[in-house]
């Protein structure tokens, strides 16, 4: 269980960061289609999500892996939950619908992350 929470959590935080990237270097174009909707969200907002997505990710990674303060690795996860509920909102009213789908599996694997790292009795 714990290869597969750590394989779970890599690959969130990857996704988050670059995402996250992507949300404050984005200014007036966008190279892809499928991001159209990144122009839609006003700039101030943007820049909190993508700071709050960047930082996400690295506490996904980074306090249960040197083990200061590893309470944090599940609290990122469940920060993580919030926004993806806000962007199934979001794609929702927009008719994104692949968005949405791929929002709401994001959404599970962090609250898998949440259930296997903070409410989940430690394998002994």
């Amino acid at each position: 269980m714990n290869i597969v929470l750590w394989i779970i959590q890599i690959l969130l935080a990857v996704m988050f960061a670059f995402h996250g990237w992507v949300m404050l270097t984005t200014t007036t174009t966008v190279s892809q289609p499928a991001l159209a909707y990144i122009l839609a969200i006003p700039v101030p907002f943007r820049r909190f999500i993508g700071v709050a997505e960047i930082l996400a990710g690295i506490g996904l990674i980074l306090p249960w892996l040197t083990n200061i303060l590893p309470l944090l690795t599940p609290l990122a996860a469940a920060g993580l939950v919030i926004v993806m509920a806000g962007a199934v909102i979001f794609h929702i009213t927009r008719k994104e619908y692949p968005n949405i789908v791929f929002n709401l599996v994001l959404l599970a694997l962090a609250a898998f992350v949440v259930y296997g790292r903070g409410l989940m009795p430690p394998l002994s």
